[in-house]
C-alpha cells in the first residue's frame, strides 16, 4: 500500500492527487481508486496512454479527460509505482518490486519508443542482471509473481526465473550471491569473513544437499509445483525432488507432524531473509503432492506416503488421490513398518482401525510386479532386501498388525480371516504370529462360539506351528477341543518324529562300519506313529489325552538325559578302544575297559580267556586268531549290558 503523501502526491480520501501547482486534466481510474494527474507527463512516457487519449480526444471536448484502465496488473499499487517514474520521482527496484515496474511498463507501453531509458527497459535490465544472478532476489521475485501470474506468464519472467532457481540448485550457491553476494566486500581473498576490515578467521561453510528446502517452501502450491517439474526436466536428482516435496507438505500438513523424521526437522536456509508462509487449500495441497511424488520406494518414503494417506483420510481428499497413495505404498509394503499401518478410522465405522484400506494395501502388494527403482541409499534411508525376503517381510509385518488390532472388540471374525487369507500360503514358513493374533482375538471376543473359533483356526497350519507354540496351543483354554486335539496330534508327531531321528543318529553311531539302517524301517516306524498319534485322537476326553501328554513330556526329557549318557559313555569305550589297538596291549585290555565302565562279563568268556593265556605251544597264530574274535565278543556282550 503506498503512503499517503509522496513527493507532490498527498491522498483525498481514496483517490491520488499529484498538487505541480497546475490544474489536472487527466483522471485515471484503476480498480475504483482515481488518480488526478496530467496528460503531458503520462503520454511523454506511456504509448498507452498516448494511444486513449488520441480516441478521447476526437470524441470528447472538455478539457479534462478521464479513462479507466482494465485489468491493471497488480492493481492501484502497481499503476502508482509508474506514475512516480513518469514524473521524474526516483524509483529504485528491489526483488519485491522489480515485477510491480515490469508488467506496469508492459502495460503502459513504457518502451524506449516513447522515451529514452524508459521504464521497461531499466526493468528488464534490473531482472537479467540482478535477479536471476542472485538466489535470494530470485526467490523474492517468484513470490511476488503470484499477483501478476496472467502478466509474467506472457512475459516468460515466470520460466526465467524458475530455470534460473532450477540451475543454482544443481550449483554450489556461494557461486550465486549466497554468501558471495550476501558479504560483498566482507570477505577476505582468502575466503574468510571480515569485520570492519578485520580478518575474523571464520570461514563460510558449505551449504548440503537440503540448503535450499526452506527458501521454496514458501512458495504457493501452483508455484511449487511449476518449480518442481522445471527441475525434474532439467535433470534435478529424484531423491532431492522428493526430499523437497516431503518438506513443503510436512510444514503445510500439520497432521505429518509425527512422521517428520529427526534429520529433516531442522530448517536449513542460505538467504537471511523473512518470507511470508503461502496460504495454501491442504486437500488440494495433498492432492498435488501426491501427483508430484517420484515413483520410487525407500524406507523413509514408504514412512511418509503412510502418514500422507493418514492424512488423506482425516481431510476426506478424493477416492482417486487415496487409491494411488494405497497403490504406492503396496508397491513398497515390504519396507512399511508396524506404527505405519495403524490407520485409525477417520470415517463412522466401528472398528478402531482402517482395516479395509491396509487389505486394499496387501492386495495391490500381491498383485503388483514392483516396477519401482531404490532410491539411493544415502539419501532416504534404504536398506535393499533380495528379490526373496519381501514376501516373508510382509508376511511377518501383517502377523503384527493382526496381533495389534485383534484386540478392538468391534473387528468381526470375517474381516481378521481375510486379512490373515490375503497372503499366499507360501510366505509363512512358520505360522507362530497367526496364532498369536487368534489367541490376542479370542481374549478380546470371549463371546465367539467354538464354531467361529474353529473356523477362524481353519486359517493355521498346525505343522507350521513351533514346538513352544504346541505346547502352548495344547493347554490354551481359550481353543475349542477340536483344536486342542489337532495341536495335540501334530505335537506327538514332532515329539516321536524328533525321538525317533535322535535313535536313528545312535544307531548309525554304534552300528559297525558297512551296515545302514533300511529305508522300510523308517517307513515303518513313521507309520506307526501316525497310528499311535491316532489313537490319541480317538480317545474319550481331553483331559486324560493332555494329562497324558505331559506325562509324556517327562519322560521324553528323561529319554534325553539318558541318550545324552549313552553318548558319552559309547565315546569312552571308543577312546579306549583306539588307545589298547594303539599300545597292542596284552588280552587282559578287554576285561580293564570292561571293568572300568562297570561291566561284567560271562563265564564262558572267561574260560576262554584264561585257555587263550595259557596256551605255549609251538603255534602261537591260533591264538591271537582265537583272542581277537573273543575280544570281538566280549565287546558286543558287554554293548548289551546298556
Amino acid at each position: 500500500m503506498a503512503p499517503a503523501k509522496v513527493s507532490g502526491f498527498y491522498k483525498h480520501g481514496d483517490d491520488w492527487v499529484f498538487n505541480a501547482g497546475l490544474p489536472n486534466d487527466l483522471t485515471v481510474v484503476v480498480d475504483d481508486v482515481k488518480f488526478h494527474l496530467h496528460k503531458f507527463p503520462l503520454m511523454s512516457k506511456c504509448g498507452k496512454i498516448t494511444s486513449i487519449f488520441e480516441e478521447l480526444k476526437s470524441t470528447a471536448h472538455d478539457k479534462t479527460f478521464t479513462t479507466k484502465l482494465e485489468e491493471f496488473p497488480g492493481g492501484p499499487d502497481t499503476f502508482f509505482f509508474a506514475v512516480k517514474f513518469c514524473y521524474g520521482i526516483r524509483v529504485e527496484f528491489t526483488a519485491r518490486n522489480i515485477m510491480k515496474g515490469y508488467c506496469a511498463a508492459d502495460y503502459l507501453e513504457m518502451t524506449d519508443e516513447f522515451g529514452e531509458d524508459n521504464l521497461l527497459s531499466r526493468a528488464e535490465n534490473f531482472f537479467h542482471k540482478n535477479v536471476l544472478r542472485n538466489w535470494k532476489d530470485s526467490i523474492l521475485t517468484l513470490q511476488s509473481c503470484e499477483s501478476f501470474m496472467p502478466r509474467v506468464e506472457k512475459l516468460h519472467i515466470l520460466q526465467k526465473c524458475l530455470n534460473a532457481v532450477s540451475m543454482m540448485v544443481c550449483t554450489d550457491p556461494s557461486l550465486f550471491g549466497w554468501p558471495m553476494m550476501m558479504y560483498g566486500s566482507l570477505q577476505s581473498p582468502g575466503g574468510s569473513i571480515l569485520w570492519n576490515g578485520i580478518n575474523t578467521g571464520a570461514r563460510i561453510r558449505s551449504a548440503e544437499s537440503d540448503w535450499w528446502f526452506e527458501d521454496i517452501s514458501y512458495f504457493s502450491v501452483e508455484l511449487f509445483e511449476r518449480l518442481i517439474k522445471t527441475m525434474e526436466a532439467r535433470g534435478i536428482r529424484c531423491e532431492l525432488l522428493a526430499g523437497a516435496i516431503m518438506y513443503y507438505a510436512r510444514k503445510y500438513l500439520p497432521g505429518l507432524g509425527r512422521w517428520q523424521s529427526t534429520q529433516g526437522s531442522k530448517a536449513r536456509t542460505v538467504a537471511s531473509f523473512s518470507l511470508t508462509p503461502a496460504s495454501v487449500d491442504q486437500k488440494v495441497l495433498l492432492e498435488s503432492i501426491e501427483k508430484l511424488l517420484p515413483k520410487k520406494k525407500g524406507k523413509s518414503f514408504c514412512r511418509f506416503l503412510l502418514g500422507l494417506l493418514r492424512v488423506a483420510s482425516i481431510l476426506g481428499v478424493g477416492q482417486t488421490c487415496q487409491d494411488s497413495l494405497e497403490r504406492r505404498i503396496g508397491m513398497q509394503l515390504e519396507l512399511a513398518s508396524l506404527d505405519g499401518l495403524l490407520i485409525p478410522s477417520y470415517s463412522d465405522s466401528d472398528t478402531l482401525y482402517n482395516t479395509d484400506c491396509v487389505e486394499r494395501i496387501i492386495r495391490h502388494f500381491v498383485s503388483s510386479e514392483s516396477g519401482l527403482t531404490l532410491f539411493s541409499p544415502p539419501s532416504l534411508d534404504l536398506e535393499p532386501s533380495p528379490s526373496s525376503e519381501p514376501l516373508r517381510k510382509v508376511a511377518r509385518l501383517i502377523d503384527s498388525y493382526l496381533a495389534e488390532v485383534a484386540s478392538d472388540v468391534n473387528l468381526k471374525p470375517g474381516k481378521i480371516r481375510s486379512l490373515a487369507e490375503v497372503l499366499p500360503e507360501s510366505s509363512r514358513p512358520l505360522h507362530d504370529g497367526l496364532y498369536r493374533a487368534l489367541d490376542i482375538y479370542f481374549k478380546a471376543h470371549p463371546w465367539l462360539s467354538d464354531r467361529e473359533k474353529e473356523e477362524l483356526c481353519n486359517i493355521i497350519d498346525y505343522q507350521k506351528l513351533s514346538v513352544d507354540a504346541c505346547a502352548h496351543a495344547s493347554q490354551n483354554e481359550r481353543l475349542p477341543l477340536r483344536v486342542i486335539l489337532q495341536v495335540l496330534f501334530f505335537e506327538q508327531m514332532h515329539l516321536r518324529t524328533a525321538l525317533a531321528g535322535c535313535l536313528n543318529v545312535l544307531e548309525a553311531e554304534s552300528a559297525p562300519t558297512g551296515q545302514g539302517i533300511a529305508p522300510t524301517e523308517i517307513a515303518g516306524n513313521v507309520t506307526a506313529t501316525s497310528e499311535m498319534a491316532g489313537q490319541i485322537v480317538q480317545r474319550d476326553g481331553w483331559v486324560t489325552v493332555v494329562r497324558e501328554n505331559r506325562v509324556l513330556k517327562v519322560d521324553m526329557e528323561k529319554m534325553r538325559s539318558r541318550v545324552g549318557e549313552l553318548e558319552e559313555e559309547i565315546s569312552k569305550i571308543k577312546q579306549e578302544m583306539k588307545r589298547v589297538t594303539k599300545s597292542n596291549s596284552s588280552l587282559s585290555s578287554p576285561r580293564m575297559v570292561a571293568r572300568k565302565f562297570g561291566c561284567k562279563l560271562s563265564a564262558k568268556s572267561s574260560d576262554a580267556q584264561m585257555d587263550v593265556v595259557g596256551s605255549t605251544g609251538p603255534t602261537p597264530r591260533p591264538s591271537v586268531e582265537q583272542a581277537c574274535s573273543s575280544r570281538n565278543s566280549r565287546h558286543r556282550k558287554s554293548f548289551s549290558l546298556f
